[in-house]
């Protein structure tokens, strides 16, 4: 890597460092809410750019590259639900939830739901299966960032990880919910640039696609298709669907994007950011799965499909600019890694150790709480990222269908379904997360044509519809409830 890109890459990370702790320093309240949510102060661009930089993380590097170079066009399924999910998590519960949790003084999406399905057992399973799954994706961009960072740079695997996660933990350490926003914000345009200047040079050398596929077409016809290497999946429409609503729908059971509706500066912000995060994903989300088919031509025969996008950008990119490259892929990485590591400490000190362990807990001792969680959090990962990396795109489908079955009915139906009761709420996360989990644990997807995401939705989704209306009469929804529902919706 020649001194031009590690002084690029260098100034990035300050960049990064300096929006972070400027921002903890200017604008970070003192007080939990500040703390955990930014005191609710986020405009429209910042909540859309934050929440798709989020969404989108190293596995658009990685997993989604990998995908379409083992995969072909198939992999184009993912892409397609991927560009609408920020528009339809926005318009689905964003304005209603931003009320909702603010009328219930909720900090974080596990508390809101208790709030609205009341119970300490929903707190305790849905904030302990979140603490888990969101602890195994950190460890999923972790692994990107150090294998990434290595290709390019040349450095060691475990230092060039050390350097990724340490810059991740002094902002999200000191910042909280602001430095991550903001650093999200600026990361998001990066990731942007980027990858477009990578597709661009791509097509090129490739061209264009209609270059690209004649040239698929001699190695591999099969990649052309939309249903996989040698039709794999030739009329599996249930494995089709799954891979669309994975990345559209289930958003909505993700508790670190979710987390962006309560920190939206009013309910009506929900509006004007759908329309920008369209706009952002229409130019992102399909180029990754692109220049992964583009690699096939590029650099056939890799031996880790999961370097296909980093190979295309050391072969075609002057050395000078690969500093802009390795920019993007770690904004990638950073702004998802900032935000699972503070939402899984914030889960466990507002979720956990207060509602469960120390009740009498101060506001200053939680945000320590959930401080030094993320620090264990960042060191555990580092070391098992070290050790044992395990696939980056297996880590990611595995927790964001665990998440998105789980979760996904209990906050749609949280807002728009007066009838959804604390009992369907359990027994939709329960069978939702326990479905999903089987489902990929037992290769279940190979032998049925359903894919996991699938699978779980619907068990979740039927276990909260019919759960609630048998247990009406012995659990109705709190009156109390129904007026916040009937607040919400004005």
């Amino acid at each position: 890597m020649s001194p031009a890109s590690v002084s690029g890459l260098a100034l990035y990370y300050v960049a990064v460092l300096g929006i972070g702790l400027w921002v903890a320093r200017k604008r970070a309240r003192a007080n939990l809410e500040g703390y955990l949510l930014g005191g609710r102060t986020l405009g429209p661009l910042v909540t859309a750019l934050t929440l798709q930089s989020t969404s989108m993380s190293g596995f658009m590097f990685l997993g989604a590259g990998a995908l379409a170079y083992t995969e072909g066009y198939w992999a184009l399924w993912y892409a397609a639900g991927d560009i609408g999910g920020g528009v339809v998590n926005l318009s689905a519960i964003g304005r209603r939830m931003r009320k909702l949790s603010q009328l219930t003084r909720s900090l974080t999406p596990i508390e809101y739901l208790e709030k609205r399905y009341p119970s300490p057992a929903i707190r305790l399973f849905a904030g302990t299966l979140t603490v888990f799954l969101l602890g195994s994706y950190v460890l999923a961009q972790f692994i990107a960032g150090g294998k990434g960072m290595a290709l390019v740079t040349g450095m060691p695997y475990s230092l060039a990880l050390l350097a990724a996660v340490g810059v991740i933990l002094v902002y999200t350490f000191a910042g909280g919910y602001l430095a991550v926003a903001y650093t999200d914000f600026f990361q998001s345009i990066v990731m942007l640039v980027g990858l477009l200047a990578i597709l661009t040079v791509a097509l090129t050398e490739a061209g264009g696609l209609s270059g690209a596929n004649r040239a698929i077409a001699d190695l591999e016809p099969s990649l052309l298709s939309v249903w996989g290497r040698d039709l794999r999946y030739q009329g599996q429409f249930g494995m089709a669907l799954g891979a669309v609503l994975i990345f559209s729908i289930g958003y909505m059971g993700w508790p670190h994007v979710v987390t962006r509706h309560m920190a939206m500066r009013r309910p009506a912000t929900a509006r004007l950011a759908g329309a920008y995060a369209t706009g952002w994903n229409l130019l992102f989300v399909p180029a990754p799965y692109l220049l992964g088919i583009l690699a096939i031509v590029i650099v056939p025969d890799l031996t880790d499909p999961e370097m296909a996008i980093f190979e295309v950008a050391q072969q075609l990119l002057p050395a000078a600019a690969t500093g802009i490259v390795m920019a993007a892929i770690m904004a990638a990485i950073m702004s998802t890694a900032d935000s699972l590591l503070l939402q899984t400490g914030s889960i466990a000190a507002r979720d956990l150790y207060e509602r469960f362990i120390n009740p009498s807990a101060s506001e200053r001792q939680m945000v320590w709480v959930s401080r030094l969680l993320v620090f264990a959090i960042g060191v555990v990962g580092y070391v098992v990222a070290v050790f044992q990396p395990p696939s980056v795109f297996g880590i990611v489908v595995f927790a964001t269908s665990v998440l998105g079955s789980a979760f996904l009915p209990a906050y749609v139906c949280a807002v728009w379904w007066r009838r959804a009761n604390t009992p369907g709420a359990l027994a939709s996360m329960v069978a939702g997360a326990g479905t999903a989990f089987i489902w990929q644990l037992a290769g279940l997807d190979a032998s049925t044509d359903l894919h996991a995401m699938l699978a779980g939705l619907l068990s979740s989704t039927a276990s909260m519809i019919l759960v609630s209306l048998a247990t009406q009469k012995v659990a109705p929804t709190p009156t109390r409830v129904l007026e916040l529902l009937d607040e919400a919706a004005k």
